[in-house]
């Protein structure tokens, strides 16, 4: 038997996982065949892909798969090939405005659909539920909290824990972080974390630096900057001189999570960037500036009570937020200040931040039966699955009928 398994990622961490998820899916069953739409990574573990996701890098809006014709002929191309091979089951990864269109496709052609990582429907377009509930048949979520939001609207929802959470920590040593970046190895030293899209440092990076220029004033603190993937350091550099911040003892880094472990303290943009600062347990600050346009919608539609992804898993303000007109350098350095100096206020923060860590991983449990003098036994032992390993397992048993 040969499993068909289609997926679905069309963004760079979708991309991440979908290679995780294929390599995991190979080890189990050699003979398995993935396609459908992903990135290089998925490609290079076997992944055979029907749509690059490259090609398709703007299929999100709505408008442009509607009106551009070689993205929709993409789209298209995908629907064929669902109808053509009609795989087992398939597994969508994030990515709404198409994989929520792939998986109305799918279950037309009663094709079991799995979506990992869920869109954050709690938070904003709950009219999307319904869609869901229709044409999902398990929704694997990565954080705990969504399962009580599906389960309220009738939809099969499993906590299969964060794939973050699993990631060990960065094994470069300080002293090698000072020496690569020109960094005084017994100083304080604080990340600024703007965000990993052009427009997100724009609208970011210029109050971080000017709260840069008022923390310089109390301590000698140097400060460093990861430069994402799918940013240009030069770019990232003029922000800096243009906001008359040549002077600040700032070092660009290519390592957002090695930064993280070394750093005193963080001022963080919000994103995927706060749940890395809480994994690794650095106290930080979070913050988000968006345009005026973009923050009016925002004001409307989004209804959580927290903006930053730590607080909403913690169910408490854990971290401050310093939202669109409340982050200034002057609320910053109010709030970073007692991180950086109180050591109370540091424990009490990471602390809370274990807890996040600890709600964020799976625990497996396994079932045990032993014969022991002509009786059973039932024992019952605590394993750790990771995420991408249990979506794995669950994808495959519907390859073998298993529903369950």
């Amino acid at each position: 038997m040969t499993p068909r398994i289609f997926l679905s990622a069309g963004e760079a961490s979708g991309d991440h996982y979908g290679s995780r998820l294929v390599r995991a899916i190979v080890e189990r069953s050699p003979r398995a065949d993935c396609f459908g739409l992903g990135g290089q990574q998925m490609e290079q573990q076997g992944f055979r892909r029907i749509v690059k996701a490259e090609d398709v890098a703007h299929m999100g809006i709505t408008e442009v798969v509607r009106h551009m014709p070689r993205i929709y002929a993409e789209f298209r191309r995908l629907k064929a090939a669902l109808r053509r091979e009609r795989p087992d089951v398939a597994i969508l990864i994030d990515f709404p405005d198409v994989n929520l269109r792939l998986a109305e496709e799918l279950h037309r052609l009663r094709v079991p659909v799995l979506y990992f990582v869920s869109p954050q429907l709690w938070a904003w377009k709950k009219r999307r539920i319904e869609r869901v509930k229709k044409h999902v048949t398990r929704m694997l979520v990565i954080f705990p909290f969504e399962v009580d939001f599906y389960s309220s609207h009738g939809v099969d929802a499993e906590f299969v824990g964060h794939p973050l959470a699993e990631l060990p920590l960065p094994t470069i040593s300080r002293e090698e972080f000072a020496r690569e970046h020109d960094l005084y190895a017994k100083g304080q030293w604080i990340a600024l974390l703007p965000g990993s899209r052009s427009k997100q440092v724009t609208l970011n990076l210029p109050e971080m630096l000017n709260s840069a220029q008022l923390l310089l004033k109390e301590a000698p603190y140097q400060f460093i900057l990861p430069v994402a993937p799918t940013l240009d350091p030069a770019f990232v550099m003029a922000i800096v001189r243009e906001n008359n911040a040549s002077n600040l003892p700032i070092r660009l880094v290519p390592d957002a999570r090695a930064a993280l472990l070394h750093a005193h303290a963080s001022i963080v943009a919000s994103g995927t960037a706060t749940i890395d600062a809480a994994l690794i347990g650095n106290p930080f600050v979070v913050v988000y500036r968006l345009s005026r346009l973009s923050y009016a919608v925002a004001r409307r539609v989004v209804t959580v009570p927290h903006v930053a992804m730590v607080n909403l898993v913690a169910g408490r303000r854990l971290v401050p937020e310093l939202i669109q007109h409340d982050f200034t350098a002057v609320q910053v350095l109010a709030h970073l200040r007692p991180l950086l100096v109180d050591p109370e206020a540091r424990l009490t923060m990471q602390t809370g931040l274990g807890a996040v860590r600890a709600s964020l991983q799976r625990q497996a449990t396994s079932l045990n039966v032993e014969e022991q003098a002509g009786e059973s036994r039932n024992s019952t032992t605590a394993s750790t699955e990771s995420a991408i390993e249990t979506v794995a397992n669950i994808a495959l048993s519907y390859t073998l009928g298993n529903q369950s």
